[in-house]
């Protein structure tokens, strides 16, 4: 049968007999009145002896239990046995525990009529035979051990002398003593020529020194490299023109541009009037045919001299662009150098004021 179902119809009688005022000497928990043992079944495996022990020990005093472990592994397979020193508290238990919830998973909880104990293997632990043997109940105190705790109790404490104070005295005064022994003897074993041995203290080193002349080391390095500290990094098109023969002036590409055209242009005219020789000889052979070129070449020349001028016009915007971008670097660099110079004047005041420092503490 599911355990389950044996769950419902135990609260099922239970509640039955509540509603008919049944007798304890008529109830089904009358069978089970020479037995003591309870079994309980479907709590969680984490759940140790000492955790039943604290959930069911409130119906009563609980004198053995037999968590059921596996023999290889040693954990618990999720059911024991309890027993408790009065039998009626295992009818409290039944009734009141028999299908609550423990971390999720409801327990069974059932009278055991005849309880056998488990044999004794060779791989059960010192633990689980004591309890087997001795049972978890706690045991009742001698009546001469009981009276001996009351005596205790009223007599009266008598104050213990103060030896502590004297003591600490005592072994201040033999360091004290023991330190003055070892000067001595290193005194000794040293040659009367040396000169005794004496310690300096070490003055503390201040960071921010150290971070002032750090900087002052990355500044030298970049003026050796030919950059200003503090600067902004320049574009890239400066960098490599710098690094491949310097900077060209500012109307180099332009006059590049402007002598390309003009060979361009030569080039035309020159085209131009070999077709004019050619023409004044053989005038009488001109056709419609030629006047369109010559008025298609026209069209092209006046095209060409349209992109010039916006090509022009381009050059001039961009070399706008580019002195206005000089002239923010120089802003930039102005304050770079505006903020060295403050950096500058308060690494010499730190600098004057460490020197103070030192000097006083010479003194």
């Amino acid at each position: 049968m599911n355990p389950l179902t044996k769950v419902k119809l135990i609260n099922e009688l239970n509640e039955r007999e509540a509603s008919l005022g049944v007798k304890e000497t008529v109830s089904w928990h009358s069978e089970y009145k020479d037995s003591a043992w309870i079994f309980i079944g479907g709590f969680p495996y984490e759940l140790t002896e000492g955790d039943i022990v604290c959930v069911f020990s409130q119906y009563g005093e609980i004198a053995n239990i037999n968590l059921v472990r596996d023999k290889k592994t040693g954990k618990s397979k999720g059911f024991c046995f309890i027993c408790y020193e009065d039998q009626r508290s295992t009818i409290l238990a039944v009734d009141n525990l028999n299908g609550i919830k423990i971390k999720g998973r409801t327990i069974r909880v059932d009278h055991v009529l005849n309880y056998r104990p488990p044999k004794d293997n060779e791989d059960m632990d010192d633990i689980t035979k004591r309890l087997r043997e001795e049972g978890c109940a706690p045991k009742l105190p001698d009546p001469s051990s009981s009276e001996s705790e009351e005596e205790e109790q009223y007599a009266v404490p008598v104050k213990k002398p103060k030896k502590e104070k004297k003591e600490k005295k005592n072994k201040k005064e033999k360091k004290a003593l023991k330190e003055e022994r070892e000067q001595r003897e290193r005194l000794a074993q040293t040659p009367p020529g040396s000169a005794p041995t004496v310690r300096v203290k070490k003055e503390k080193e201040d960071l921010g020194y150290d971070k002032y002349s750090q900087r002052g080391a990355a500044e030298e390095r970049l003026r050796s490299r030919g950059e200003r500290p503090g600067a902004e990094p320049r574009n890239p098109q400066d960098t490599h023109r710098q690094e491949y023969g310097g900077f060209r002036n500012r109307h180099g590409d332009q006059q590049d541009r402007e002598r390309d055209r003009s060979r361009e242009d030569e080039k035309r005219r020159h085209e131009m009037g070999e077709r004019r020789d050619g023409g004044l000889q053989l005038e009488s052979k001109r056709t419609g045919r030629e006047e369109r070129e010559r008025e298609r070449d026209n069209d092209r020349n006046r095209e060409s001299e349209k992109d010039r001028d916006s090509d022009r016009n381009r050059d001039r915007e961009r070399e706008k662009d580019r002195d206005s971008d000089r002239n923010r670097d120089r802003e930039r660099e102005k304050d770079g150098d505006s903020d060295r110079n403050r950096e500058r004047d308060q690494s010499s005041k730190h600098r004057e004021a460490h020197s103070r420092e030192r000097d006083y503490r010479r003194k």
